[in-house]
């Protein structure tokens, strides 16, 4: 890696954690749907959104053809669930412009692919690049508020915004779907189980070299 510092964060992590293979989803569709239901809520009320779906999870097929009051009953455990229903409609109207062919988005340049997102009701940077990374594997790395709490506290000096921290990220990782994905799932894990908004710092795999004053 081209910074120490990264390098070393991301060897402490994978140390503790190993290869999380992430996200938790069973289809590239499933991915999409996760990233736009767990915003603003925690992952256990994306799973129980998740299971009301049925045994074939969310299908882009159904999302598309179901009725908006349906919609809403179903994921309504991710909470915000009259937005989150029209943002899931929006993000699979996206998907439908590649036939819901997974083959097919991978074809088209990564920023083309983005800046369609961006300009989808109801995705932000963020569920844009969680959508590119995990559910198509392209290459764009996932900024989200465990990875600026990191930053904040370590601290590494990526930058303020989204943009500045995701630039500082690619520009100092050699770039990779497998990396950027099991880096960002690392920071997840250790934000989950010690670098909590209240750390827990006794036992952190970063804490000899963290700056959090505990």
């Amino acid at each position: 890696m081209a910074d120490k510092k990264l390098a070393s964060i991301y060897k402490k992590l994978f140390c503790r954690y190993g290869d999380l293979q992430w996200w938790p989803a069973r289809t590239p569709y499933e991915v999409i749907a996760g990233a736009v239901l767990t915003q603003n809520t925690a992952w256990t009320n994306v799973e129980k959104a998740i299971i009301n779906f049925g045994e074939d999870g969310p299908e882009p097929e159904f999302v598309a053809s179901v009725r908006m009051s349906k919609l809403t009953d179903i994921i309504r455990p991710a909470g915000f669930f009259n937005q989150k229903a029209v943002y899931l409609k929006s993000v699979t109207k996206w998907f439908e412009r590649y036939d819901y062919d997974v083959r097919k988005v991978k074809r088209e340049p990564l920023e083309k692919l983005r800046g369609e997102l961006l300009s989808t009701k109801g995705v932000g940077p963020e569920t844009a690049d969680s959508i590119l990374l995990y559910a198509f594997d392209l290459p764009t790395f996932v900024i989200d508020a465990y990875t600026m709490r990191l930053c904040g506290r370590y601290p590494v000096d990526a930058g303020k915004t989204y943009s500045q921290v995701k630039a500082y990220f690619e520009d100092n990782l050699p770039k990779g779907v497998e990396l950027y994905n099991n880096f960002h799932a690392l920071i997840v894990a250790n934000a989950k189980e010690h670098c909590r908004k209240k750390p827990l710092c006794a036992g952190c795999p970063l804490e000899r070299g963290c700056k959090c004053c505990c």
